[in-house]
């Protein structure tokens, strides 16, 4: 057996547990034990049931009595009555309905979790239930918990990387002994073993040390790596024009922030380089980037190079060339809007003007990188939320060019320092943390659905004024499996009850583009009153008379999601509102009340880093997941100090190829982050 073979050469796994594992992601040995525990439990105190009080608690019982009963629709609740010599509990567990078979078998367990009054009683919620033989056999008071796979008990996962400990002992060096030592690193080896069969609680923050270390210098030197292949290339360098940049921003229709300008100058500044730019510049909802990438493609267009402006959606891209037009077409800047909806001859024309160089700044979609799209001398390239594309998307348009051509990346999804530092850090990054002085801040209010129809009378209010609403929901259909509200559903409810009065529109992403486009012009035109819609309006659309925004089920959506859909209203000079309606009257969760008092977008990134981890805000589904399994990308110390580890190695001249599982590494997180 190695860290390379089959899952099915443990011992005990036969044919349905290995399917099981593989669906869960364990094919290998190698995965399994790199399966680290989720959490440990502590069973170094146990209290009798007469002694504890509210909060964390751990217990010595046994089951008395257990039932199971459904409550509503996809929720069952597990009641038991736990007993030891000093006196009774009552424990209660949601969608666990196996508990009560585990815990029938009259078994002495340790019970762990939190006492806390709820339902008009004291009772221990959720707790962990590890039988009492199976821990007095263990070596460790702390017993890690792991993270369920489907159709694997917990007790058999254990037994199977129990069987490992042999090959965990001798698992060679990944990391240059100059780093482990240089850095008071514990062993590979030692780390591994010590984050399943724990010592003490002392052992394993080391062995999380090490491991969590290991991930940082991985990502950091393959960062680096990438920066030092970006500076090696060779770009075209477009020399900055003081009077054609100084005419287009004293034409604009309104006044540049300071973070607009700072931006804008850091961005005119790379392009006079002979080295492609590769920036990115993160902006929050409102902050204004499009105008930035519209004074580089001005700039561009005047010294004969043209822009290829890629947007995720056909809305999205519709949004940017009206913007782009209006700004850039008095200057004699040509525009063209290129999507899949663009077809036959008006396409071909088209994609004729592009060839030939009589369109200077081209707007679209996934349609720009498509092989019948031939571009005249393409010099900037601008990729908004460039985080739903794949590194071969992007690389197929910046093929495009002759030379590489200048990439300038933007998000709206304002990016955490920690992860910017490694998931970015080969990137020249620029930050829009201002909004323009006339947009006043969304008012922001968490709602219970029990109370509709005051929140409808606001609507109403607002829409007698002459404003305009948003309702968004997740869902396109009614999915009897899950309990949220659905587009279609909405749409009907509003049209036959409270708005019946009302002109309302439909919108989601099973509409053709061309009924997508209609509903999108007759919402901007004025012509609905309110638009339920699914995320398709997540980024990028901009109707300033739309001043109420509704989010059904808001407590199943993320937090950079229920920001960007915060960010459709507030476009105007009217202060607008964010109703966050729950799916149940039960207590917010964390993540509600966050976006409830702050509407700054940098701050939620910090929030939905701590609660999330980073799949999300660097687009996991895209890029694959960054799949760190110890390392916080909130460690700002231990980035530092793994920063300066691969600095004084760096300055080594070492060699990658000596350190096999760290080539691997780097070689992953090269393809992930690497936006060249």
């Amino acid at each position: 057996m190695n860290v390379g073979s089959s899952i099915e050469v443990i011992k005990g796994v036969g044919p349905a547990t290995a399917e099981q594992l593989k669906k869960g992601g364990i094919e290998t040995v190698e995965d399994l034990i790199q399966w680290y525990p989720r959490d440990y439990q502590d069973f170094s105190t146990v209290s009798h049931i007469a002694d504890i009080e509210p909060g964390n608690v751990t217990i010595k019982a046994r089951c008395e009595a257990i039932s199971t009963r459904p409550v509503r629709r996809g929720m069952r609740i597990t009641t038991a009555t736990l007993a030891d010599d000093s006196g009774k509990i009552q424990a209660v567990w949601f969608n666990q309905p196996y508990r009560e078979s585990q815990l029938k078998t009259g078994d002495e367990f340790v019970f762990s979790g939190v006492f806390e009054f709820s339902y008009n009683r004291y009772q221990l919620t959720n707790p962990s239930a590890e039988k009492l033989a199976d821990l007095s056999k263990s070596d460790s008071v702390l017993m890690p918990v792991y993270r369920t796979v489907q159709g694997v008990k917990v007790p058999v996962l254990r037994k199977l990387i129990n069987q490992l400990r042999p090959l965990m002992a001798s698992l060679p060096e990944t990391l240059p002994n100059e780093v482990v030592e240089g850095d008071n690193l514990m062993s590979r080896s030692e780390s591994i073993q010590s984050m399943h069969f724990p010592e003490s609680s002392k052992h394993l923050a080391r062995a999380k040390e090490r491991l969590a270390f290991e991930e940082l210098f991985s990502l950091l030197l393959a960062s680096r790596l990438n920066k030092n292949e970006i500076n090696s290339l060779e770009g075209y360098p477009i020399i900055f024009d003081q009077p054609t940049v100084k005419n287009f921003v004293a034409e604009l229709p309104f006044t540049l922030t300071d973070a607009q300008k700072i931006a804008a100058w850091d961005i005119l500044q790379d392009l006079e380089r002979s080295r492609p730019m590769n920036r990115l510049l993160q902006g929050d909802v409102g902050s204004g980037k499009t105008v930035v990438a519209g004074i580089a493609a001005r700039q561009a267009q005047q010294k004969g190079y043209q822009t290829a402006f890629m947007a995720p959606t056909e809305i999205l891209a519709s949004q940017h060339a009206a913007t782009l037009s209006r700004l850039l077409e008095p200057f004699g800047t040509r525009v063209g809007l290129l999507t899949g909806s663009v077809k036959g001859k008006p396409r071909q024309a088209l994609l004729a003007a592009i060839r030939d160089g009589r369109v200077d700044v081209v707007i679209g979609t996934h349609a720009l990188f498509q092989n019948a799209v031939d571009f005249h001398k393409l010099g900037l390239v601008v990729i908004d939320e460039q985080h739903r594309f794949g590194v071969n998307q992007r690389q197929a348009l910046l093929a495009k060019s002759q030379k590489m051509p200048h990439l300038l990346s933007m998000t709206a999804t304002p990016i955490p320092r920690s992860l910017a530092l490694t998931v970015y850090g080969e990137l020249d990054i620029s930050i829009l943390n201002q909004k323009p002085s006339h947009r006043l801040s969304i008012e922001t209010k968490i709602w219970s659905p029990n109370s509709r129809e005051q929140l409808y009378t606001i609507v109403e209010r607002e829409l007698e004024a002459g404003r305009q609403a948003y309702v968004i929901c997740q869902l396109i259909d009614d999915d009897v499996d899950k309990e949220l509200k659905s587009v279609e559903a909405e749409h009907r409810k509003l049209r036959a009850g409270p708005f019946k009065h009302r002109r309302i529109g439909l919108l989601h992403g099973k509409l053709k583009p061309a009924e997508k486009e209609s509903v999108m012009a007759q919402f901007s035109a004025g012509e609905i009153d309110i638009l339920v819609s699914t995320t398709v309006v997540e980024v990028g659309v901009d109707v300033p008379n739309a001043t109420v925004i509704i989010i059904e089920d808001a407590d199943h959506f993320g937090l950079a999601q229920l920001h960007q859909l915060r960010g459709r209203v507030g476009r105007g000079e009217h202060q607008s509102y964010c109703y966050l309606v729950t799916s149940s009257s039960a207590k917010p969760s964390r993540r509600l009340r966050e976006i409830e008092k702050s509407n700054d977008g940098f701050y939620l990134a910090e929030v939905d880093l701590q609660l999330r981890g980073p799949g999300e805000i660097y687009g996991r589904a895209q890029h694959g997941a960054l799949n760190l399994r110890v390392a916080k990308l909130s460690d700002s110390q231990l980035i530092q100090r793994a920063q300066k580890s691969v600095d004084r190695l760096m300055a080594t001249g070492f060699d990658l190829i000596q350190y096999k599982q760290l080539q691997r590494d780097v070689e992953k997180y090269q393809r992930l982050t690497t936006l060249n």
